[in-house]
């Protein structure tokens, strides 16, 4: 194989043009082909198309292997991975020795995704027959970087159970990724890539003009089984809009109507993704799972049926997964059936994203005001179970994502903004909530304040929005800029929110504050 280069964001990758064999034939029945011919994300990806273009065992699109053993066809059912008794789909693994202990902590938490939000249950193999075998070297493969060449570094895995010890292979140094070890553990669960889905036409254009001809063979359509469910442009199994172009600045697949519309994210599975899960493999039974994704920077959560009676024995939860920060959520809502240690209908809340991670609010039920609650990372997980007896309204939460702040309930307290009294970083979004007993108010006295200086009298840069109650969405009291030498702010009633915004260009010193409750007079 020559040795190939990237061209800006321009991947060139070849890719053996052979026919679709039948073992491929997963979540697919009757599976043909048919006759159809934000910057980091961007870069995540194309990195994980450029690990393969020299692999020794055959591929289409780029990362799924073909099985060299030429195998019959087999029916759709015996690709997918059993479901036991209990409704759980067990995937047995193993996993190679080559990867750091950061790296098995990332394998943990890419799988415990689908364990929260699904019945896939990857668990490591014991004596199974059928398992996958996770490599760092590839085992058989051998792939090239467009980089620079190198041997055993690459992302590519089978479509479905093949049988045996199936290889997955997630280099070490170019794979380590939550997105893209989801993406090839999704290959595995029977799912190909969304941009190849039989209503793609409908959705995206394919731009061939700006693909090589040994290179088209990567955005085939084929007959698939779309499950109900419409066209995912936010697919962690789509991919990006400039895969394998051949001319600088030009698109390979074009969203429409739209043609801005983000695609080929790697931040980890969507909601889509979770939904064809349970379809798949019918995780829920005859009812769906309830489980849900929430991966925006901000959203609405309620119980079903609100703000009528949520139905009785359910079980739910709700993964709120935002790029990074802090998760901060509230409740607008809450009324949840009462019992004595709220055995009955109850809420829990984790910071992290499983029933393991520890917990930031224990069972709570009544009608009582649920605290605002604060994640230590990026993940906190929402469960609410009912059982049989009698039921509520439920509960209606906001949450947003923080890339620093805090909420305090003590009497007395101080905060500042990163790095404080060093620069700021750029882009922060950091919101503090201060939260006083009944009866008192609080006393917040700025000490030292640098940020960017106003434009004609007027903050529009950096700036910290001052507001009278906890909620960030209505007006703020006070926008402050600039430099201040001393403030004090009394609050209205017996709660204070405090958020700091700072922009891409010019960095200050930032601010340092303090605060007291006293009763109110």
């Amino acid at each position: 194989m020559g040795i190939y280069i990237i061209l800006l964001l321009c991947v060139i990758g070849p890719v053996l043009n052979v026919p679709l064999p039948p073992n491929l034939q997963i979540m697919f029945p009757n599976l043909k082909t048919l006759d159809n011919k934000d910057r980091n994300t961007q870069d995540t990806i194309l990195g994980e198309l450029a690990n393969n273009p020299d692999s020794k065992i055959p591929t289409i699109e780029g990362d799924i292997l073909i099985h060299p053993s030429g195998r019959s066809a087999i029916n759709c059912a015996s690709c997918l991975w059993p479901k036991s008794a209990n409704g759980t789909v067990i995937v047995p693994y193993t996993l190679s020795s080559s990867y750091s202990t950061q790296q098995v902590s990332l394998f943990n938490s890419s799988m415990q995704e689908f364990y929260t939000l699904t019945c896939i249950r990857f668990v490591p193999r014991k004596k199974e027959k059928d398992f996958l075998k996770i490599v760092s070297t590839g085992g058989t493969v051998q792939c090239a970087f467009l980089f620079f060449i190198s041997t055993n570094k690459c992302c590519s895995s089978f479509i479905g159970k093949v049988g045996g010890g199936q290889v997955v292979n997630l280099a070490a140094g170019s794979c380590m990724s939550k997105g893209t070890i989801q993406h090839e553990l999704e290959h595995n669960l029977g799912f190909f890539h969304e941009h190849s889905r039989s209503d793609r036409d409908d959705y995206i254009t394919i731009m061939t003009e700006y693909i090589s001809p040994g290179d088209r063979g990567n955005f085939n359509k084929f007959q698939t089984n779309n499950l109900g469910l419409e066209y995912d442009y936010g697919s962690v199994m789509h991919y990006p809009r400039y895969a394998f172009c051949n001319t600088s600045g030009q698109d390979t697949i074009v969203p429409k109507p739209n043609p801005s519309v983000p695609i080929g994210q790697r931040d980890g599975v969507s909601p889509l993704d979770v939904s064809k899960i349970n379809r798949l493999y019918k995780c829920g039974g005859k009812s769906d799972v309830c489980a849900t994704l929430l991966n925006t920077i901000n959203g609405t959560l309620t119980s079903a049926n609100y703000p009528s009676a949520y139905p009785q024995n359910s079980s739910c939860v709700w993964l709120i997964r935002t790029r990074s920060g802090k998760t901060a959520s509230h409740f607008n809502a809450f009324d949840v059936q009462s019992s004595p240690g709220c055995v009955s209908d109850y809420i829990k809340i984790y910071d992290g994203p499983s029933k393991t991670s520890p917990l930031l609010l224990d069972r709570s039920c009544g009608s009582g005001v649920v605290p605002l609650l604060m994640s230590s990372a990026s993940q906190m997980l929402i469960e609410f179970v009912s059982d049989g007896s009698l039921s509520a309204t439920g509960f209606k939460a906001t949450y947003t994502s923080v890339q620093c702040g805090a909420i305090y309930y003590a009497s007395a307290d101080n905060f500042t903004t990163p790095n404080f009294p060093y620069n700021y970083p750029p882009n922060m979004n950091c919101i503090w909530k201060i939260i006083a007993p009944a009866g008192y108010k609080i006393i917040l006295t700025i000490n030292d304040f640098v940020l960017e200086p106003a434009l004609e009298n007027s903050c529009i840069y950096d700036i910290l929005s001052i507001y009278n109650g906890l909620d960030t969405s209505t007006g703020p009291s006070q926008i402050l800029c600039g430099i201040i030498s001393s403030r004090t702010l009394i609050s209205v009633g017996n709660s204070m929110a405090l958020q700091f915004i700072s922009d891409q260009i010019g960095q200050y010193k930032g601010f340092q504050a303090s605060y007291v409750f006293v009763p109110l007079s």
